[in-house]
């Protein structure tokens, strides 16, 4: 005796689904309008959600557990939450940056950065002390090309 599951098949079907069928399929699944998205985030959310209401979603404790991660990792602020983890280099970390025949050398910290003894929020505030002018201090500190579009 077999039992057929249909989320797989509902799931697959998404990919060949008119964007306005899943813009529909967002409207009964979430009882709101879509977002503006671009089709692979509708489809992404809308695979999580049929899941989530076939399977269940996550467990509560591990809902708190992420919330926990979350705040230990950017403090709750949601300015933060917004930053990318893999941009920020590591705690440790030194910089170094020759200017004018001068080495400068910035340390990256938990909470933003050292440069001679005094602690920074921005690179860019360490780079206008150095120069006297308005950086892009990742840029200054070559970790940003000016030219790159991310």
């Amino acid at each position: 005796m077999t039992n057929h599951d249909p989320i797989p098949a509902r799931l697959a079907a998404l990919k060949t689904t008119p964007t306005p069928d899943l813009k529909q399929q967002w409207r009964d699944l979430f009882d709101s309008e879509p977002p503006p998205f671009n089709r692979r985030y509708l489809e992404s959310r809308l695979a999580y959600r049929i899941q989530e209401l076939a399977y269940g979603g996550l467990k509560p404790e591990t809902i708190r557990r992420l919330e926990r991660l979350g705040e230990e990792l950017d403090g709750g602020d949601r300015k933060n939450s917004r930053l990318r983890a893999d941009t920020m280099p590591i705690a440790g970390t030194r910089l170094i940056r020759e200017w004018h025949g001068v080495e400068h050398v910035v340390t990256v910290t938990a909470d933003g950065f050292e440069w001679q003894g005094r602690p920074y929020k921005s690179l860019s505030a360490i780079a206008r002390a150095i120069t006297g002018t308005r950086w892009n201090g990742w840029v200054f500190f070559g970790l940003k090309n000016r030219r790159a579009r991310t």
